[in-house]
């Protein structure tokens, strides 16, 4: 681990409050605990998963999204989003996950949800957002793939089995070396090597089904609404988002996610009706320009 993940991690541990578990990066890298159980259950893709199994295996994910694309070096930032992050995912069914929230260091516009609870945002996309509510509205989405399990089950349907199968053969590798007293690949290093390999093959970079990014749009505004926010939020980062698209080649969260005038139209049937009555919640954007500068 490099000085600067060491310098976010120390300084989260002693400044986030007790209330919210810290963006723990040695969590997300620490990958063999579980990994031959994972390994060994990944082999029959069509079964469900456990949710130690969704965690270890979303663990390997970010260890290779992570291997192409480092954190940004803001400590402050980084507790920020994961405050956020946290707070939001604290109000949906499934708040005991180990839920972690991270910026990347990238210009681009994109955000990655890994199963188990491990949520990144580019750099690129939360600078150009105007208040904490529209970040918490964004976050509010990515956690909502989470909860529904999207990503994992585009994967167990997906060509990423084949990245279940190198697992099993890493893990199968490492038992025969520990027998014969040789070396072999660690758990810890096929679990990383799966995540890697799943970046390189674009697994989680493959869109989603519409109607899951819409159910998603839905789910992330109640998120947000239950946390305290204006539900709206979400419909003004789309806003800034399609206003500001352009010819900007930046904006590749448009590759994996329908245009957000689409996104609005869904939100639209629905957000009117249901939230209207939580539109007077707090957009908090003075405590949202203090803690990410432009």
């Amino acid at each position: 681990m490099n000085s600067t993940l060491k310098t976010i991690l120390a300084a989260a541990a002693l400044c986030a409050p007790a209330a919210y578990a810290q963006f723990d990066l040695g969590r997300i890298l620490d990958l063999g605990k579980k990994a031959a159980d994972v390994a060994k259950s990944a082999q029959t893709a069509t079964r469900e998963f456990t949710q130690d199994e969704e965690v270890e295996l979303g663990n390997g994910i970010s260890a290779g999204l992570l291997g192409s694309m480092p954190l940004h070096p803001d400590e402050r930032l980084q507790r920020y989003v994961n405050r956020v992050g946290r707070w939001v995912a604290l109000q949906s069914e499934r708040a005991d996950l180990p839920w972690s929230f991270a910026v990347l260091d990238s210009e681009t516009i994109n955000a990655f949800a890994m199963p188990g609870g491990t949520v990144m945002v580019s750099h690129g996309l939360v600078k150009r957002l105007n208040s904490e509510s529209e970040l918490a509205g964004v976050l509010g989405h990515e956690i909502a793939h989470v909860l529904k399990k999207h990503q994992l089950a585009a994967i167990q349907s997906s060509a990423g089995t084949e990245i279940f199968a190198s697992i099993g053969k890493e893990v199968a590798a490492h038992q025969i070396g520990r027998r014969g007293g040789g070396d072999a690949f660690g758990l810890k290093s096929a679990a990383a090597n799966a995540g890697i390999e799943a970046v390189k093959n674009g697994v989680f970079l493959r869109p989603l089904d519409r109607s899951l990014e819409y159910e998603a749009d839905r789910i992330g505004v109640v998120l947000a609404a239950r946390a305290g926010y204006d539900p709206y939020g979400l419909v003004a980062a789309l806003q800034m988002l399609q206003s500001a698209k352009g010819d900007d080649p930046g904006f590749t969260l448009f590759t994996t996610h329908p245009q957000p005038a689409e996104r609005i139209a869904e939100l639209e049937k629905v957000v009117p009706t249901v939230l209207e009555k939580y539109a007077s919640q707090p957009q908090v954007e003075a405590r949202f320009k203090q803690a990410v500068p432009k």
